[in-house]
């Protein structure tokens, strides 16, 4: 036994396993080992926590959002009030017919089987591929304001339409379309150039946005804020329910507007405006500056632009000669005519060249004579000797001549930057455009020459002609002035306290005594007889104001009348024009369309009538205007 000991061989010792060459090589590579998977194992631990527990939120939402779309929820815009609350533009409801989100030829195939049921033409499945394409994340809408039948046809046949939804979004509608379209404006889908614009940040293509009028000006009141909403799809793409995930954006409606404007008035102007004549009526409270009535004519519908004008209409539009688009009232000047000799009539008086009771030199004989040349005035027969409120009752442009020929061009140019003729006034609509008067004997060389015009040029500016374009708007100012004694305020159609205390940097700068004398001559104008708004008195109240006749090389004068009313406690100021209103011997167009408008608004504020119509109070108390 022993000998089968020491036959076998010898078992090394521990010492001796663990002292060879290469152990301590392989101790540092086993500490490698363990090393590196340790480390194996922290990343799966760590990336285990940040799946598992720490990003869990966010993994949730977007494993939803592969099976979630976005559907995006338009906005009402807000209401517009007239001053009696009734409501001029709001919204109704109406239909979206859009497609989910697909590959682009599953989008064109869907377009294509709708084509038929809503009679989309080759043009517009053009443009929806076109917009599929800039924005292929996007919902795309193929049918804004469907009609409810459109909107049915789908609904009915839901499983044909799996990737069609029906949803429902505000529809503009504009109440009394044609009279408040220049004052409303309408709407439209906002343009690529918009889209460039600061003022449209945040903005997406297909909004709605206003184009013009009070749509435009106070787009970032009226527009609200888009509401997100998101839905669960399934695999074929069909909507199975709204997702209540917290994640939702509410739709945030527009904030309404309150304007000074009489709906009832405004549609009264339309119906009564002479059909197939172009101009406009304006009416300003001259207290608070709040815009009564704007209306302009010919005029169009704004709710033929809702969803999308047709082609055919909008090239009517356009095309019209009537230019039915232009605003005549913050838009567009003529020469003021006679309703400018107040104006002369204040300059004079301010740089003290003429007195109220003043006779000039010449009497009227139908005319007179400077150099060779012989100007005219209307009445051929002439009105004979007359101080300043005969010649403003007769409008008599022989006085009127003279009057300019005092004042001198240097002063006539330069006296009008007193009344604010050379800027805007500041009404709360886009586009407005200012007039003309020249502003020194410079502007005559560069446009004639030096040498090349006369000094006659004072006669034509006195009486409102030649070189001299105004708005309706720079004129009513300019008589709201006249008829208050105080700076005017600027024109405003949204009611607010901040836009009533906008004044006017100017002011008449007459005595009180003399400025009411000027409104005394202005009521003889309308209620004595020789005047020349005589046939078209108020029968309860004194209506003051000015006709005019605007010589134009494009056919018959221009009718014109500014004026306000009552005389000595104005609550409304109007300027009228008619575009070719006043043919020689006939009745002056601007006139009655004016009178009528008074008479209409003083009614409806249950204005008390006057003791004696077109008499002045035997006592005035202002002394506004006094220096």
């Amino acid at each position: 036994m022993n000998l089968e000991r020491r036959d076998r061989p010898p078992i090394p010792s521990r010492s001796v396993k663990n002292s060879g060459p290469n152990f301590a090589e392989r101790r540092r590579r086993g500490r490698w080992a363990y090393g590196a998977l340790a480390t194996v194992l922290a990343v799966f631990a760590a990336g285990f926590a940040r799946f598992q527990i720490f990003g869990v939120d966010q993994y949730i939402v977007q494993a939803r959002t592969n099976h979630m779309r976005v559907m995006r929820a338009p906005p009402p815009r807000g209401v517009i009030h007239d001053r009696n609350g009734r409501a001029i533009a709001e919204n109704i409801p109406s239909y979206d017919i859009t497609l989910l989100p697909g590959p682009y030829d599953s989008i064109a195939a869907r377009i294509d089987r709708l084509a038929g049921h809503l009679n989309l033409s080759s043009a517009q499945r053009d443009q929806l591929l076109a917009a599929n394409r800039a924005n292929p994340g996007e919902a795309l809408v193929v049918r804004k304001h469907a009609r409810f039948a459109e909107a049915a046809f789908i609904e009915e046949r839901r499983p044909q339409f799996r990737r069609v939804t029906v949803n429902q979004r505000p529809r503009r509608l504009y109440h009394a379309p044609r009279s408040v379209a220049h004052i409303t404006g309408y709407v439209g889908e906002i343009s690529p150039e918009e889209l460039a614009r600061p003022e449209y940040a945040g903005y997406r293509p297909g909004q709605t946005v206003g184009k013009t009028g009070l749509e435009a000006y106070y787009e970032s009141r009226l527009a609200g804020k888009e509401g997100v909403r998101y839905v669960e799809v399934n695999a074929l793409g069909s909507i199975v329910r709204s997702l209540e995930s917290g994640l939702e954006d509410p739709v945030e409606p527009g904030a309404d507007l309150h304007l000074g404007i009489d709906a009832d008035l405004q549609a009264f102007a339309d119906s009564i405006f002479p059909a197939d004549m172009k101009g406009g009526v304006v009416g300003i409270d001259p207290a608070t500056g709040e815009v009564l009535l704007l209306y302009s004519h010919p005029t169009f519908d704004p709710n033929d632009f809702v969803g999308g004008i047709p082609s055919d209409t909008w090239a009517s539009l356009r095309d019209d000669p009537g230019k039915p688009m232009l605003d005549r009232v913050s838009m567009a000047s003529y020469p003021p005519g006679s309703s400018w000799k107040l104006v002369i009539s204040a300059v004079g008086l301010n740089a003290g060249v003429f007195a109220l009771d003043d006779y000039q030199q010449n009497a009227c004989r139908g005319g007179l004579a400077y150099g060779n040349r012989f100007f005219r005035c209307w009445s051929g027969a002439g009105h004979g000797p007359l101080d300043l409120s005969g010649a403003i009752k007769g409008s008599c442009n022989v006085w009127f001549y003279q009057a300019g020929q005092r004042i001198g061009l240097d002063r006539l140019l330069g006296g009008v930057n007193d009344f604010g003729f050379r800027e805007l006034s500041g009404i709360d609509l886009p586009g407005e455009t200012g007039g003309f008067y020249p502003d020194s004997r410079e502007w005559y060389d560069r446009r004639y020459g030096p040498g090349n015009w006369s000094e006659s040029v004072e006669w034509q500016l006195s009486i409102g002609q030649a070189e001299n374009q105004q708005s309706l708007l720079a004129m009513a100012q300019f008589y709201a002035a006249l008829a208050t004694g105080e700076s005017p305020v600027r024109p405003h159609l949204v009611r607010d306290e901040a836009l009533a205390q906008r004044r006017a940097g100017w002011a008449l700068g007459l005595p009180d005594a003399q400025r009411t004398r000027l409104v005394d001559a202005l009521v003889r104008v309308v209620n004595e007889r020789g005047g020349t708004a005589y046939g078209h008195h108020l029968a309860r109240w004194t209506l003051a104001g000015k006709t005019g006749t605007a010589q134009n090389p494009h056919g018959e004068p221009h009718s014109w009348f500014v004026g306000f009313a009552p005389a000595y406690d104005p609550r409304i100021v109007v300027a009228a024009v008619v575009e070719h209103g006043h043919p020689d011997g006939e009745e002056s167009l601007a006139v009655p369309l004016a009178s009528n408008v008074v008479r209409r608004y003083l009614e409806s504020i249950a204005m008390p009538p006057e003791a004696t119509p077109g008499a002045r109070p035997p006592l005035v108390a202002t002394t506004a205007g006094t220096p």
